[in-house]
């Protein structure tokens, strides 16, 4: 039986390292990047912090961007892929 991939293993196009950043800077750090993308390529951003969650959820609704998976692993790092509009 295969297990589906966590959004930490998931192969994507580019990844962004937001841990230590608080809002809103792990926002803008991915806003900045995603413009940098072709459309349909896809963003991992690791981040710490826990108002992450709300933000790219808010955030993906803003822009037309799709949040395809978001997760948290046991150290409480959050981990989200976006796709590029």
């Amino acid at each position: 039986m295969n297990l589906p991939l966590s959004v930490f293993e998931m192969p994507v196009d580019r990844e962004l390292n937001a841990c230590g950043l608080n809002c809103p800077l792990p926002i803008l750090r991915a806003k900045k990047t995603l413009s940098e993308m072709a459309s349909g390529q896809t963003l991992r951003v690791v981040a710490t912090d826990p108002g992450s969650v709300g933000d790219f959820q808010s955030f993906a609704k803003q822009t037309g961007n799709t949040l395809l998976v978001r997760d948290e692993d046991a150290n409480g790092v959050f981990g989200f892929v976006l796709r590029r509009k």
